[in-house]
């Protein structure tokens, strides 16, 4: 059965006697050590490499580390790194420097899923996986709202390891919505399927609509407002959060559910079906880390292409970019 944890389910006093070092001072990193210091974390590290992140860190107040030096010093080891420098980082700067009471947390499932970091068998393995970007767990938490994360002991060498990752979701202030208890695995295949899934489904909805409706004589800048950025489209997806995807519904006119209705009924779901179980047969398989991995180690030729193509070049990011200067809804703050 499903349980969520809150506030009153995690002490904050397991943390009181560690050094803690969150290697890695991006979006995650940055909201991360700032929740954890206004939370009363006050033995508490970066590390990162000589980059703008190190910089932002100085500036924000950190001491700053070199990774292994940050490593070798503390006691629990954020590794809030891009998936695909994790591993070399963790066997370049940290593997080296765990001692038996120490412990690993990591804000997503993937390298301990494919195997691509292998901790010792003696030390604490947590997962603390925020649902939410950065900017929003800093923001959010600012607000005093929280977010929702995924919680799990994925090795306890010291018998306390989920008292330890209940501890670090509050520091960060996940704990004020609720934490659920989910495995690395789980996290893991639930996020790729999301993102390669329903995310890329959504992402040529939205294409195509742009394409047709402009074929078909719409204000290329109309298409977008309508499509998404004026801001409703947002607004319907936190309906949907707050009453449930049918209840958000009944806030539609008749003539939208019932043109919805008809049109969504005449879709092709057995090939959405197929589309989403392909993807996840590579997901779980292994074959799509397999793949990303070749691509890293071939220096991102591939990836380098493909957002080439859907960047810049797009006839989309003009018609954006003319919009946005046109409306006063505080873009200047998010991009």
């Amino acid at each position: 059965m499903v349980k969520f944890y809150h506030d009153e389910d995690a002490d904050l006093g397991l943390l009181e006697d560690r050094t803690i070092a969150v290697l890695g001072y991006g979006h995650q990193g940055r909201a991360q050590a700032l929740n954890m210091r206004d939370s009363g974390v006050r033995n508490l590290v970066v590390g990162n490499i000589e980059d703008e992140y190190r910089d932002q860190a100085l500036e924000d107040g950190f001491e700053v580390l070199a990774l292994a030096e940050a490593a070798q010093r503390s006691d629990v080891i954020f590794l809030l790194l891009p998936d695909e420098t994790a591993p070399v980082v963790y066997e370049r700067d940290v593997a080296e420097r765990l001692l038996e009471g120490k412990a690993l947390v990591f804000a997503s499932g993937y390298n301990l899923t494919y195997g691509h970091i292998q901790p010792p068998d003696f030390v604490d393995v947590i997962m603390v996986a925020p649902r939410m970007l950065g900017q929003g767990v800093r923001e959010l938490y600012l607000e005093g709202a929280g977010f929702v994360s995924f919680v799990s002991v994925e090795q306890d060498a010291s018998g306390q390891a989920w008292w330890l990752a209940l501890a670090v979701a509050k520091a960060i202030g996940s704990t004020r919505a609720g934490v659920m208890e989910l495995s690395a695995a789980q996290e893991t295949h639930l996020d790729l399927f999301m993102e390669q899934a329903f995310g890329p489904l959504l992402g040529a909805a939205i294409t195509t609509a742009y394409h047709v409706g402009v074929e078909a004589g719409f204000p290329p800048e109309a298409l977008l407002l309508e499509l998404y950025m004026s801001g409703e489209m947002a607004y319907v997806f936190r309906t949907m959060a707050e009453l449930g995807l049918m209840k958000q519904a009944r806030l539609h006119s008749l003539t939208s559910q019932f043109g919805g209705m008809i049109r969504s009924l005449a879709l092709n779901r057995e090939e959405i079906d197929r589309s989403m179980r392909d993807a996840l047969d590579d997901i779980f398989s292994g074959a799509f880390a397999r793949e990303w991995e070749e691509e890293r180690k071939a220096g991102y030729p591939s990836f380098a292409f493909m957002q080439g193509m859907s960047d810049e070049e797009h006839p989309l990011t003009a018609v954006e970019d003319r919009l946005r200067g046109h409306l006063r809804m505080g873009w200047d703050e998010i991009v």
